[in-house]
């Protein structure tokens, strides 16, 4: 047998290996199918708590471990007959407000709600004020900062140009 027909043997051999752990990701979708309305309730809910794994995706979102088991606890809540309140207030109770994709706006999440339009304020000021001495400073460059000696030095310069200016016209 030459090397490229055992080379797609064993290629064949490893993914028939493989087909039947495929179905142990469909044990999520088969949960989905017993109860549309509790599914439905348990993705709203999954869409209001953040993985504490990816930290940037909701439960609902997320193939992590954490989530699967999150989405498992919630479902069994939702059987249970919980509310979504008493959910949502368990989990905060276990994991804190930072489970909350989008936290409560209380003493200590001050900072995150206003902080981003703080920092824009604090960079306003600065862009004004750093614009208004750049002003001031090319306004002195400009003529501004001359004494008045040289000012009227420049005075008399400027004369006497015009006075030669009529005269080479005049003539």
């Amino acid at each position: 047998m030459s090397p490229f027909k055992r080379l797609c043997l064993a290629a064949c051999l490893a993914l028939a290996a493989l087909v039947p752990f495929a179905s142990l990701q469909a044990k999520e979708a088969a949960d989905l199918a017993a109860d549309p309305v509790a599914e439905k309730r348990l993705m709203e809910i999954s869409a209001e708590l953040r993985c504490l794994v990816c930290q940037n995706q909701t439960i609902a979102d997320s193939n992590a471990d954490l989530a699967l088991d999150l989405r498992r606890e919630i479902r069994g809540m939702i059987q249970q007959g919980k509310s979504d309140r008493e959910i949502l207030d368990f989990m905060v109770a276990r994991y804190g407000d930072f489970v909350l994709y989008r936290p409560p706006v209380q003493n200590n999440t001050a900072l995150l709600w206003f902080g981003p339009l703080l920092i824009l304020v604090v960079g306003l000021v600065a862009l004004v004020r750093y614009l208004r001495r750049r002003n001031v400073a090319a306004t002195a460059a400009a003529g501004g900062g001359l004494s008045e000696a040289e000012r009227r030095r420049a005075e008399t310069l400027l004369q006497e140009a015009a006075a030669s200016d009529k005269k080479d016209s005049a003539q």
